[in-house]
């Protein structure tokens, strides 16, 4: 059971990052994670009078606040459109839309989950994220991190042309996902892979060998041959374990499986 000593509207950040610092004080977020736990908070933060759920998009960014709801994700054209629709499928599976109006992203990113589509979403793309006291740092150094008493602002998604897909495997439509890929194919030639729910945190996979070099420009039997081998890679690299959805063993073949997939789904002559 939950149990709420005091509740807190902040008038500012400032504010809300001084209550934040005792141990027994807890951001709410959307509270859906929250409330299923046994836990005694003494101060409830509530940071919804701080303007932190809009989507600002200018020729440069996306700037997405913690307060914004996966559903204004799931539903915002300017995503839509810059991911080829990745972003949407990476949401459209959790759980439903009732709960995707209330889960927002800053609960999705801070709390690191492993289970997480919304992080491996963002670590697939040039994504940094905004602390009240540190500043922008990479999500990539963020999601490595361990969680501290800091406060998530916002996500800043550069724009660079790229191809996008997104794939995940469940064992039914709106459970915790078995495994998550997300796949970024820029014009420049820099390819970002993450794996997530292997049962861990996502994290990215590294083309250490240059295996995708040139990856758009490559005839349909190169791509083939090209995303196997890097397929093979990743399955040696991305760490992996069993629980009560999947075998470690299933978990490394859906690795090799679902990175091939989305490296030719987004490298196909129409992207995703």
């Amino acid at each position: 059971m939950l149990k709420i000593k005091n509740y807190v509207r902040p008038e500012s950040l400032e504010e809300a990052y001084e209550l934040n610092q005792k141990k027994s004080s807890c951001i709410l977020g959307g509270m859906l994670w929250l409330k299923m736990g046994n836990r005694n908070v003494g101060t409830a933060i509530d940071l919804s009078k701080l303007g932190l759920n809009e989507i600002k998009e200018t020729e440069e960014e996306f700037q997405i606040g913690a307060m914004t709801s996966l559903r204004e994700l799931e539903v915002h054209k300017g995503l839509a459109a810059y991911t080829n629709g990745a972003m949407k499928e990476s949401l459209r599976h959790i759980v439903g839309v009732q709960f995707r109006n209330r889960a927002t992203v800053g609960g999705s990113i801070f709390g690191r989950y492993g289970f997480s589509d919304v992080l491996t979403m963002f670590l697939a793309m040039d994504t940094e994220v905004e602390l009240y006291k540190r500043g922008r740092i990479s999500l990539k150094e963020f999601a490595a991190e361990k969680p501290d008493r800091d406060i998530l602002v916002r996500l800043i998604v550069k724009k660079k042309p790229a191809r996008m897909a997104y794939i995940s495997q469940r064992n039914s439509s709106t459970d915790f996902p078995v495994l998550t890929c997300a796949v970024s194919i820029k014009e420049d030639g820099n390819v970002k892979v993450a794996v997530g729910a292997c049962p861990f945190r996502a994290k990215p996979v590294e083309d250490k060998e240059n295996i995708l070099k040139g990856f758009l420009s490559m005839e349909a039997s190169e791509k083939e041959k090209a995303a196997c081998d890097f397929a093979l890679f990743a399955k040696e690299q991305v760490r992996t374990a069993g629980n009560m959805r999947a075998s470690k063993e299933y978990r490394s073949l859906l690795v090799q499986v679902l990175v091939k997939r989305a490296l030719l789904k987004a490298g196909g002559e129409n992207g995703n």
